[in-house]
C-alpha cells in the first residue's frame, strides 16, 4: 500500500514500460453464453496488462503472474526485462533481496518510509538535498557550523558535498550536539564519496551521555569506499551490544592509509529498518514463474546460487527452519501499534514502533507474521520441485553446491509450516487468521486479504477455509465487525480489505485514522481490485466453480458500467461520493485500481489458472479444468510456454489443444484423474502416423513440433 495524506505516492518501474498506439494485441478468451462479461474482463486485462512488467520486488510473483504467458509481439521483451530484473535484483552478503524502490533517505534497500525526519527521536545532518522530491526527505541542506575535525583540513561544502582533506590516520569528524533514541536509529546511514583512502578501516564511535569520552569500545567499522559518485553505506549499529539507550555523541573516524585521501559526505543521518520480509519469497516465487513459462536454463544455471541463498536466508534470518513460521527479528517490526490511544482520546507515541513489512505499509506487520508465512510455504514448495526437477535433468548442467536443498526436507518443512501455521495465527472466537505481535496480543480487524491468501497458498485447512468463506459471504457473523453481511462486498469488485473499524493499530506517523471515514481509507475498510485474484481462486478451491464464476461475473459487471462511464476516474469522481474514493497518482482514498495499483491486471488470471486450469510446469504443463455447469466451454488463445504458442479450449468431456513452434524436449500434459483417448493432428488436419502415443496414468509424454492438434477425450466409465 501506499502512505495516504502524509508523504506523495508513487510509481515506480524498473525497467521501461511497454507501450502500444491502440489496444495491446493479447490473447483472447472465449465463454459461449457469457460473452458480454468475458469481453469486459478482457478489457480489463488489456487495460493493466501495460503495467505488468517487472516493478519493485514485492509485485515479483503477482506481475509474473500476469505478463510471461500471453503470446504477443512484445513477448521476447517481456521475458527479457524478468531476466534482466530478477537477475539484477540486489542480494546483501547475507542473502537478503533487496525491495528495489524508488529513492528517499530511508533504508536503502527497504521501503521508502519511514524516514528520520517522520518521527522524534531520530537525527540527521544533509550537507546536499536529495535529488528527489521533497517529501520524500523533508530536510534542509545546512553547512558545517557545528561540527569538529581533527587530522584534516575542512574545504567546506563543495560541489555538494562537505569536502575534507585527510592529513593523518587519526582524522576524524565529530557531531554537532545531539540527542537521540537508538531504538529509533538501528542503522546509521552515511551518503558519501571517497579517493585515497586505501586499506582505510573507518568506523563510527558513539557515547551515551554529554560527559562520555569517544572509545574504541563504542566503534562499528564499516568499509572503505573509492569513488567519485556517492556510496550509501549503511552501519548497522544494533548489531552491537552497546548501542542502546540514548545516545549523546557521534564521531566518524576515516583511518586514511593514502598519503592525500579525500572525503566527500552528502550526509550523515539516523534510519530506520524498512526492509521487507516478503521481498526474499517474492523474488523466489517470480523466478520460479519465470522459469517455468520461459524454459530458460541459462537463467537458472547463472542464478540457482542466488535463489538458494534467498531461500536459505527466510530459513535462518526468519527462523521458518525452527520456528516453522516467519519470525521478523527486525529493530520497529515487533508488530506494535506506533502510538496508544488514550481514554481521553489523545495518544501517547512509541517513536519507532510498528514499521511495515509488506504492501501493507501503514500496518504493524511484523513479529510473528502469517503474512510472510503464506509466500514463504509456497517458496518452499516451489523450491523443493526446482530442486527435483535439477536433479532429473542432468543436462542442464546446473550446478550443485553446499547451498543445495534436498527436496524431502523442504517439502517436510512446509508441512510443518502448515500445522504451525493453523495452531498459532487462527482465532476460534471469530473464526479467522489474525497477526499477533511480541507481546502475544492479537490484532484482528478482519483481515480479508490474509485470510483469502491463507487459503490460496494452502495454509488454511479445509474447516477453516470454510470458516472463512462463511463469514465474507455473510453466512455467520463476527460480533464487533464494523461491516457485516453484504457490506463487506459495498465496493462490489472485492471484498472490504479489512471488516472492523481500526483506528489504533497502525505505524506512528499515521496519527489520524479517525479522521477519515470507514471505507475511505484502503486499509481501513476500503478495497484493492488486485487481490480479487486471491478471493475468486480461493472460492473455486472450497466453494466450487459456480461460487467463483458468479463473483468473477460481479467485477465484469462492475468494471462494464465503470467503462460505459469513461474509466476508473470518471466513474469516482467527487460528485458521486457514495461510491467511493480512488487511491492513486498523487490522490488519497479507499479504492485501489489504477496508477500504482499495478496487481489489477491478476483478475483475469483466473480465467487461466483457475476455470481452464493450466499450469506451467518445468517439462510441460497440466489443463485440469474447472467450469461452472452453465459455461459449455472456455477457451484461451495465444498461451506462451517455451517455445511453443498454444490454444487451449476445454470442456466436461474435451480438451484441446492446438499448437505452433518447436520443442526440443518431449513435452508431459498432466490432465485431470480419468481414463482420456488422444487423437494428436498435424497442421493440416491428418491424423499423425502411429496413432495415439501411451498415456502414463494421466500424464502423456508428446513430441510436439511445428503445429499441430491434439484432441483429448474423455472416456465414460
Amino acid at each position: 500500500m501506499r502512505l495516504l495524506g502524509l508523504i506523495l505516492v508513487f510509481t515506480v518501474i524498473l525497467v521501461p514500460s511497454i507501450s502500444w498506439s491502440e489496444d495491446p494485441p493479447l490473447p483472447r478468451f472465449s465463454a459461449p453464453g457469457f460473452e458480454k462479461q468475458i469481453s469486459s474482463i478482457d478489457a480489463l486485462f488489456r487495460l493493466h496488462y501495460p503495467g505488468s512488467n517487472p516493478k519493485a520486488t514485492m509485485w515479483e510473483e503477482w506481475l509474473s503472474l500476469c505478463s510471461l504467458w500471453p503470446a504477443t509481439e512484445q513477448l521476447q521483451s517481456m521475458r527479457d526485462q524478468w531476466s534482466q530484473a530478477i537477475s539484477s535484483r540486489t542480494m546483501e552478503a547475507d542473502g537478503y533481496v533487496a525491495t528495489h524502490q524508488h529513492g528517499s533517505i530511508a533504508h536503502q534497500t527497504g521501503w521508502p518510509f519511514p524516514f528520520w525526519k517522520q518521527s522524534q527521536n531520530t537525527w540527521g545532518r544533509h550537507f546536499n538535498l536529495p535529488p528527489i522530491d521533497k517529501g520524500w526527505h523533508g530536510v534542509e541542506a545546512q553547512d558545517q557550523k557545528g561540527w569538529k575535525w581533527e587530522g584534516l583540513e575542512s574545504k567546506g561544502v563543495m560541489d555538494g558535498c562537505w569536502t575534507l582533506a585527510l592529513q593523518s590516520n587519526d582524522a576524524a569528524v565529530v557531531a554537532p550536539t545531539l540527542e537521540f533514541d537508538s531504538y529509533c536509529a538501528p542503522f546509521l546511514q552515511l551518503r558519501w564519496k571517497a579517493k585515497g583512502l586505501g586499506n582505510a578501516a573507518p568506523y563510527v564511535e558513539w557515547v551515551n551521555s554529554p560527559t562520555e569520552e569517544f572509545t574504541s569500545e563504542k566503534r562499528m567499522h564499516f568499509d572503505p569506499v573509492e569513488s567519485d559518485s556517492l556510496v550509501y553505506t549503511h552501519i548497522p549499529v544494533y548489531r552491537h551490544p552497546l548501542w542502546s539507550g540514548r545516545i549523546h555523541g557521534l564521531r566518524i573516524g576515516f583511518d586514511p592509509q593514502g598519503a592525500q585521501a579525500t572525503v566527500g559526505i552528502d550526509s550523515f543521518f539516523t534510519t530506520f529498518d524498512t526492509r521487507h520480509d516478503i521481498n526474499n519469497s517474492s523474488f523466489l516465487l517470480g523466478a520460479d514463474n519465470y522459469f517455468r513459462w520461459s524454459g530458460d536454463v541459462n537463467f537458472l544455471r547463472s542464478q540457482i546460487e542466488r535463489f538458494r541463498k534467498a531461500l536459505l536466508y527466510v530459513l535462518t534470518e526468519f527462523q521458518l527452519a525452527s520456528r516453522h513460521l516467519v519470525v521478523c527479528p527486525w529493530v520497529g517490526h515487533e508488530g506494535r501499534a506506533g502510538y496508544t490511544v488514550l481514554s481521553d482520546g489523545k495518544k501517547e507515541m512509541h517513536w519507532g514502533n510498528g514499521i511495515g513489512s509488506n504492501y501493507w505499509d501503514l500496518l504493524p506487520i511484523g513479529h510473528l507474521d502469517p503474512y510472510a508465512t503464506n509466500q514463504a510455504y509456497l517458496a518452499l514448495r516451489k523450491m523443493a520441485a526446482l530442486e527435483e526437477a535439477i536433479e532429473l535433468h542432468p543436462e542442464w548442467n546446473i550446478p550443485a553446491s553446499g547451498l543445495k536443498m534436498d527436496p524431502e526436507y523442504l517439502l517436510d518443512l512446509s508441512e510443518k509450516v502448515r500445522e504451525e501455521y493453523q495452531k498459532t495465527f487462527w482465532n476460534p472466537e471469530t473464526g479467522r487468521f489474525v497477526f499477533l505481535d511480541s507481546n502475544g496480543e492479537r490484532h484482528d480487524y478482519g483481515f480479508t486479504f490474509l485470510n483469502l491468501e491463507a487459503i490460496y497458498y494452502g495454509l488454511a485447512s479445509k474447516e477453516q477455509a470454510e470458516s472463512i468463506l462463511a463469514w465474507l459471504d455473510g453466512k455467520r457473523v463476527v460480533e464487533g465487525d464494523t461491516s457485516t453481511g453484504a457490506d463487506i462486498y459495498h465496493w462490489r469488485f472485492a471484498p472490504r480489505a479489512t471488516t472492523k473499524r481500526n483506528v489504533e493499530w497502525y505505524f506512528w506517523a499515521w496519527t489520524g485514522p479517525e479522521s477519515i471515514p470507514w471505507g475511505y481509507q484502503i486499509q481501513d475498510g476500503g478495497a484493492v481490485l488486485g487481490f480479487s485474484y486471491f478471493d475468486i481462486l480461493a472460492r473455486l478451491a472450497v466453494l466450487g466453480a459456480e461460487n467463483a464464476w458468479d463473483r468473477l461475473m460481479t467485477i465484469a459487471e462492475w468494471f462494464g458500467e465503470v467503462q460505459a462511464e469513461g474509466g476508473y476516474r470518471k466513474y469516482y469522481e467527487g460528485s458521486k461520493p457514495e461510491r467511493g474514493s480512488l487511491q492513486g497518482g498523487g490522490t488519497p482514498g479507499g479504492l485501489g485500481l489504477d496508477h500504482e495499483f499495478f496487481e489489477s491486471a491478476m483478475v483475469p488470471q483466473t480465467l487461466l489458472y483457475g476455470f481452464l486450469g493450466f499450469q506451467p510446469a518445468t517439462d510441460g504443463f497440466s489443463i485440469i479444468p474447472d467450469l461452472p455447469k452453465a459455461l459449455p466451454s472456455l477457451a484461451i488463445e495465444g498461451i506462451a510456454w517455451h517455445d511453443l504458442v498454444l490454444d487451449v479450449s476445454v470442456a466436461p468431456d474435451r480438451i484441446t489443444v492446438g499448437y505452433r513452434g518447436d520443442e526440443d524436449s518431449p513435452v508431459t500434459i498432466l490432465l485431470p484423474e480419468g481414463q482420456w483417448s488422444l487423437v494428436h493432428r498435424d497442421a493440416s488436419g491428418q491424423v499423425l502416423p502411429g496413432g495415439a502415443p501411451e498415456a502414463k496414468g494421466n500424464a502423456w509424454v508428446l513430441r510436439l513440433a511445428d503445429a499441430g492438434r491434439l484432441e483429448f477425450r474423455k472416456e465414460k466409465p
